[in-house]
């Protein structure tokens, strides 16, 4: 949450980096703050950029940081699904119905 003390909103203020979730959410929340305070406040076309900037920020980090560190985890550790999920399943030629 971005309800962090004083103390370190002066130290974010002052270019230090977040060190806790929190302070990287202060951060954050700031800056979308200052986003919709440059464009007037609240509407909905603001709101909704800056939702979107922030999804595709998720988004981003996930595709760029995270898949690729959990790859690397699970090739030096090992599968946890069992039978690989990355290939289609063999064929058996029976034909199922999903209804």
């Amino acid at each position: 949450m971005p309800y962090i003390a004083e103390a370190a909103r002066s130290r974010l203020k002052h270019g230090c980096p977040p060190t806790t979730a929190g302070e990287l959410n202060y951060l954050i929340t700031r800056s979308v703050n200052a986003y919709l305070g440059f464009h007037g406040g609240l509407r909905y076309e603001h709101l909704n950029a800056a939702i979107g900037a922030l999804q595709c920020a998720q988004l981003e980090l996930y595709r760029r940081i995270a898949a690729p560190y959990e790859d690397q985890k699970r090739a030096e550790n090992g599968e946890v699904y069992g039978p690989s999920f990355d290939e289609s399943p063999p064929s058996t030629g029976a034909v199922t119905s999903l209804g």
